[in-house]
């Protein structure tokens, strides 16, 4: 196809909506944003939100259903670090936790020093934590993820059941994921998308792995085209894309198309003399242009 040639059509039910969302501002973003090197402090291991982080999610809460985002999402996916979970449960969890002996919170109160209250895990979607979608990993402490067991006493009613291991076992102290590997995990990712069957799927991850993923994208589009899909996410940006199934990865079938016939009945065959007949029938229905 000739880069931006026109639009495609593909059928719907090989394709996903996704929601793309980078986590809000996490306390290694403060420095690391003035100073490249500050990603390499130990204090910042496991980032949680700041407070403006905090700030952040409220805003992007409000704008998803604000704009009916939110009633469409049937999963939320988080990479499994203690900043995209925070922003995944404080954007998409429920409204008004109360402490009920058969309902589990998403997120506890005050877990990762948020200060919030704990979040409800009723009326919204589910949410699982996926490695996949972890950020660039290697050398920066600010990657490395705590235990699946602390997490899951914070954060109770997240499925973290994709984990491999409890320990943080990706996480290298002197080896940096190569940009071409966070790429090629990011395809892994999105091919794991087609295993789901959720049609409408927001993900909570991070700014280096949505690059480097994304940048394989769109070299088929206009250029405009192409810069709008990978350019760098802001801290809690969101942008919604649809991603198309073209080697038949997926087995859905649809659910909106309609085969047409009378059921139960096969249709009438339409070769080239039953076409002539139904033209010869509709001009013995028309009426005599000279009759009243």
């Amino acid at each position: 196809m000739d880069v931006g040639g026109g639009p495609s059509l593909f059928p719907l039910h090989r394709c996903k909506t996704i929601h793309l969302v980078r986590h809000a501002q996490g306390i290694h973003n403060v420095e690391g944003d003035k100073n490249y090197k500050a990603y390499m402090s130990p204090e910042y291991f496991d980032a949680h939100l700041t407070p403006l982080g905090w700030q952040q999610v409220d805003n992007l809460r409000k704008h998803v259903h604000a704009s009916g985002l939110f009633n469409k999402i049937e999963l939320v996916i988080t990479s499994p670090l203690l900043r995209t979970m925070q922003t995944a449960v404080g954007v998409f969890g429920g409204d008004g936790y109360t402490d009920r002996i058969d309902v589990l919170p998403l997120m506890l109160a005050n877990a990762g020093n948020s200060g919030r209250s704990a979040i409800s895990s009723l009326n919204c979607p589910p949410i699982v934590a996926v490695e996949l979608c972890r950020e660039h990993l290697g050398v920066h402490p600010c990657d490395k993820r705590s235990s699946i067991s602390d997490y899951q006493c914070l954060f109770p009613a997240v499925d973290f059941s994709p984990a491999k291991s409890d320990e943080d076992i990706l996480w290298k102290a002197n080896i940096r994921e190569k940009k071409e590997e966070v790429a090629a995990r990011g395809m892994k990712f999105m091919n794991w998308l087609w295993t789901r069957k959720e049609k409408e799927i927001a993900i909570v991850t991070h700014s280096g792995f949505l690059f480097h993923t994304l940048s394989a994208f769109g070299n088929d589009c206009h250029p405009s085209v192409k810069k709008e899909i990978c350019k760098h996410f802001a801290n809690c940006e969101l942008r919604s894309m649809v991603i198309v199934d073209r080697s038949m990865i997926g087995s859905d079938s649809s659910t909106t198309n309609y085969p047409g016939k009378i059921p139960p009945g096969p249709d009438h065959p339409s070769g080239p003399s039953d076409v002539a007949a139904d033209e010869k029938n509709l001009e013995n229905e028309l009426p005599n242009p000279g009759s009243k």
